[in-house]
């Protein structure tokens, strides 16, 4: 294969998938619909033709055989076309409600939820003649075209052979009777539609499965549409690097400024560092003024050292506090006494007190408690 930029080589994205979702490019087959409403359609004919037919047949007994009063106003009139339409209505409610229930879930189990109001609005472009020819004459407008002829073919060979292989029966419908010739003409009609129903539905899944494979190499990408999707979704790649390179300086320039206020460095050894600072006078509880990870890490040790704090190893207690507090913030309650421990040792090695020390940080727990 071409290793091109042009060439469309990589699966879509997400967000192009999402695009183009939200423009109305989705796959689907309005054959598909079409074909599977006819087969509906003529399978609740075939199952309440009956009652509908002796429904419509009342309704029609009822009109003409009923009093006429030349004298009724127009309030019963309306009354009496109303009960006509109403009837009416029912009787054709299962037909119809089940027509519009399938073309429903037809419709959503091919494109899922979709509401896009914007393609409501007037746009001068669709009716634009050149635009219009030039469409007719594209690729996809010929396949339907030759697919249309295929279906035409398949409809018109499947009516013929169906009234081919019924003719003896047609031509003998001459000498029977009315009652004999509606059920014929209804049950092979019921038949005929079942059979092109059946075989429109097939096509149209055909049909589906084209539309499907030729959206998904639709949106494929090339490495431009790549390049040009990771700036409009993280920004620029060089402009994300000089960020990244401005924050990396100024985090280091904050450790310049905090780690020497810390009154000890505790690590995990060389992975974790968790710089603490506490003033029994001036603080409830010791804060986390710098914390960092591997490089960050390796910092907070290096400036640290430079201004003589203390670096007391303590596995567990630096990997807690990494986790579970941010920079600025006080330690939590249940790692007060693991701190404490680590703060007296620091007392007791630059020769400071640690009765105050002891006592603020049990005055505290109590408090917490």
């Amino acid at each position: 294969m071409a290793e091109g930029s042009g060439e469309k080589k990589h699966e879509a994205t997400e967000y192009r998938r999402q695009r183009a979702r939200e423009e109305g490019n989705v796959a689907k087959s309005t054959d598909l619909t079409s074909a599977v409403l006819l087969l509906v359609g003529v399978i609740l004919l075939d199952s309440t033709g009956p009652t509908l037919g002796d429904a419509l047949r009342q309704l029609v007994e009822d009109g003409i055989g009923s009093r006429v009063d030349l004298h009724s106003d127009s309030r019963t009139e309306v009354l009496q076309l109303t009960r006509y339409v109403l009837q009416s209505g029912l009787a054709l409610l299962p037909l119809m409600g089940g027509m519009l229930l399938t073309s429903l879930i037809v419709h959503f189990a091919q494109v899922g939820p979709l509401w896009l109001p914007d393609k409501l609005n007037f746009d001068i472009s669709h009716i634009n003649p050149l635009k219009g020819f030039q469409r007719l004459l594209s690729l996809s407008n010929t396949t339907r075209l030759g697919f249309g002829l295929v279906k035409i073919s398949l409809v018109a060979g499947i009516l013929i052979g169906g009234v081919w292989g019924r003719w003896d029966a047609i031509l003998a419908l001459g000498t029977a009777e009315l009652s004999v010739v509606g059920k014929f003409v209804w049950t092979t009609m019921i038949e005929l539609c079942r059979n092109v129903a059946i075989a429109l539905v097939v096509l149209s899944v055909v049909d589906y499965a084209f539309q499907r494979w030729k959206y998904e190499q639709d949106l494929r990408m090339t490495d431009e549409d790549l390049r040009e999707e990771m700036k409009m979704t993280q920004g620029d790649p060089h402009t994300k690097s000089r960020r990244r390179k401005v924050q990396r300086e100024l985090a280091q320039q904050r450790l310049s400024v905090d780690v020497p206020k810390a009154d000890v460095v505790v690590t995990n050894p060389t992975e974790l560092a968790i710089a603490l600072q506490y003033d029994p006078k001036t603080m409830k509880a010791p804060i986390v003024l710098a914390k960092g990870a591997d490089l960050v890490a390796a910092k907070i040790r290096k400036i640290a050292l430079e201004n003589g704090i203390p670096i007391v190893e303590r596995k567990p207690l630096a990997q807690a506090l990494f986790k579970q507090v941010d920079v600025g913030k006080p330690i939590p309650l249940s790692e007060y006494a693991a701190v404490a421990e680590v703060l007296k040792y620091v007392y007791q090695v630059k020769g400071k007190s640690v009765n105050e020390l002891t006592e603020t940080l049990q005055k505290q727990t109590r408090k917490a408690g």
